[in-house]
């Protein structure tokens, strides 16, 4: 099966009209998000509010109460809570606010300090360059002319009347001017509130109705495809607000008791506000910090209490952030940090605060419908925690650019929780396939095929167990006199452990000979299992066609070889002569165990049958299996020995 019949075909080209027509229709969706803003805000509440108060109504359901009396209930439970939150954050404003002339003197007295600090040493400085510019300036200017005074015609007649002064007072108050006032001030928020609340009730009670439509719109056509999607993106969401609004209940409630404890005045009101502006991605709980540790500083004669109160809030947010939220919904909520910062600005610049509250729970609906839509998959790269990328296509793509920086960085972090070889299958083999086919292409120049050779021996030179003591850098030379990645890393170990990469006099059996077929990607992929077995405390070297055809060295141990491994990168035409190598290996090495590991490149052909050469003991299509293999033969070879010496 040819590799390059696998590759998807590229995308048709998209019109200019088709551009344009998507420009347009993005246009009026931000338009419609800007201008119906007082209508989608209340809405997107409402729904945001379904997903998280949803699970309490399908256990008041469980529990034998119907559906209207349960949706009624919990929305009137989630009004009573959200009102005793906003009259406990109200209350304990104005006792703040009346306590804050008992903390004027210590105020003064900081902001004293902090002034003397900061901002009278900088006029100090400003003054003595202000000086020293004045000074150089004035020696350059010429001398000043003579200014007439003005005469005694104009001067200001000493028997004028002074001016009248004239004081603008405000009526006096009423009670119904002050209810005017109030009223107007907090009715826009009652009016959101309780259009978001009617609405929630509606969401709710007709949730099933909904849905069904919802179906019936986005697909008809596949009711089971649609179901299970839908079913997953509000299971994900309503799982998510839920953890995310208990974590941050828990962590008001913690702010609050260790703020009681170190003694700051109001805690309570702290830790309401850490609770609240946590919903603001990454800034919201600092900015209550900043607000607490600023009153500290305030009743605190000195900055011990200020100290606290910031250690206080750091310890709370390691806690839920390292500790509880992974165990919760998983270390990130799906989004890019990227996005998560993107969203907050645009959303904040379409709906104000309200938007940035709401934009981490907006985003991830968007996310999440990008996974299970096709049409909107777009979504799910942009904003999406997913990489765009594969591995093995950031492997090459940083191969190209000459960063083996981050490849290593890549492959040691995959390496903390998989083996070497499983890397090599997952990744290097694969990255390989990927400039081959652009090679076969022209696609790449030689220029280009040399930087990715360098990379990768020192990627390989840096995380290969062993190969670490070798020399990353290879020796520089032309393009064309550069040979393949495989024979510089032999090269390195050839300059380490001998031109034979051992000892000849070695125990009989003890020997893994690797061969390639005879391309550079074959002796990379022959290279690499060479140094997988070595990590396994394994005797292996690498060994290309033409050492076959040379005479073995008089003080070789006879019988020091037991298996010899065929390896094959790719389907190629290389792998032809595989049945020819594999007698010249049994004509040189008389009754060794012959193993092919023939690679199926982009680890595409799992269903096609496994490749091998007629008369071979064993076959692999990976280095795993492939060191598979070789334990199992070893733990062979133990048990007859064993066999042998009780008999």
């Amino acid at each position: 099966m040819d590799i390059s019949a696998s590759r998807e075909p590229d995308p048709p080209p998209i019109s200019l009209r088709d551009r344009a027509g998507g420009i347009v229709a993005t246009a009026t969706v931000l338009a419609l998000l800007y201008f119906g803003r007082d209508v989608l805000v209340p809405v997107t509440l409402a729904v945001i509010l379904s997903l998280l108060i949803a699970p309490l109504v399908r256990v008041l359901r469980s529990v034998g109460m119907g559906q209207t009396l349960s949706v009624l209930a919990a929305v009137l439970g989630l009004a009573l809570a959200v009102g005793a939150a906003g009259a406990v954050i109200g209350v304990q404003v104005v006792k703040m606010t009346a306590s804050l002339p008992l903390y004027e003197q210590t105020i003064r007295h900081k902001l004293a300090t902090l002034n003397e600090i900061t901002v009278e040493r900088l006029k100090s400085f400003n003054g003595q360059a202000g000086r020293f510019i004045e000074q150089n300036a004035v020696a350059r200017l010429p001398a000043p002319a003579a200014v007439p005074r003005p005469s005694t015609a104009e001067a200001p007649r000493a028997d004028a009347p002074p001016p009248i002064p004239v004081e603008i007072h405000q009526p006096l108050a009423n009670a119904l001017v002050v209810l005017q006032s109030v009223m107007g001030s907090i009715w826009v928020p009652l009016e959101t509130a309780g259009i978001v609340l009617v609405v929630l009730v509606f969401v709710l009670l007709e949730h099933e109705a909904v849905r069904d439509r919802f179906i019936r719109i986005a697909g008809g056509a596949d009711i089971r495809a649609t179901t299970i999607a839908l079913n997953d993106a509000g299971q994900r969401l309503s799982r998510f607000f839920v953890s995310q609004f208990l974590v941050n209940l828990g962590v008001g409630i913690a702010v609050a008791l260790g703020l009681a404890i170190v003694g700051l005045p109001h805690a309570l009101l702290w830790g309401a506000l850490a609770g609240v502006l946590r919903f603001v991605p990454y800034v919201g709980v600092w900015i209550a910090a900043l607000f607490a540790a600023v009153l500290a500083a305030a009743v605190d004669p000195g900055w011990t209490l200020s100290i606290a109160t910031l250690g206080l809030f750091v310890v709370v947010e390691l806690v839920a952030g390292q500790l509880v939220e992974p165990q919760l919904y998983g270390h990130t909520t799906g989004l890019s940090p990227l996005s998560v910062v993107v969203a907050a600005i645009f959303w904040s610049w379409l709906w104000g605060p309200v938007g940035l509250i709401v934009s981490t729970p907006l985003t991830l609906c968007l996310v999440v419908a990008g996974r299970h839509i096709k049409a909107l998959s777009l979504l799910d790269i942009l904003l999406g925690d997913n990489q765009a990328l594969t591995m093995p296509q950031r492997f090459y793509q940083r191969a190209l650019s000459g960063d083996s920086q981050e490849i290593i960085a890549a492959a040691r972090a995959f390496l903390k929780r998989n083996s070497f070889a499983t890397y090599c299958d997952v990744v290097l083999i694969p990255a390989l396939s990927l400039a081959r086919l652009d090679l076969d292409s022209g696609a790449i120049s030689a220029q280009q095929l040399t930087l990715v050779r360098d990379v990768m021996v020192a990627v390989i030179g840096a995380i290969a167990g062993e190969g670490r003591k070798f020399s990353r850098r290879p020796a520089r030379g032309s393009v064309l006199d550069h040979p393949g990645a495989g024979r510089v890393l032999r090269t390195q170990r050839e300059q380490t452990y001998g031109p034979f990469q051992g000892p000849l006099s070695v125990p009989p059996g003890s020997i893994m000979l690797c061969v390639g077929m005879g391309s550079s990607s074959d002796d990379l992929a022959t290279e690499l299992l060479v140094r997988i077995l070595r990590d396994q405390k394994v005797d292996a070297r690498h060994l290309s066609i033409d050492d076959l055809n040379a005479p073995p060295p008089p003080e070789a141990s006879p019988g020091s070889v037991s298996v010899v491994y065929l390896v094959s990168a790719f389907p190629s035409e290389e792998r032809k002569r595989g049945e020819s190598v594999a007698d010249r290996a049994r004509e040189r090495f008389p009754g060794v165990r012959l193993v092919t590991v023939f690679l199926p490149g982009m680890l595409l052909q799992t269903s096609r049958a496994i490749e091998t050469v007629p008369g071979a003991d064993k076959a692999a299509t990976s280095f795993g299996h492939a060191v598979q293999i070789c334990l199992d033969m070893q733990q062979d070879q133990v048990k007859t020995g064993a066999d042998r010496a009780a008999t």
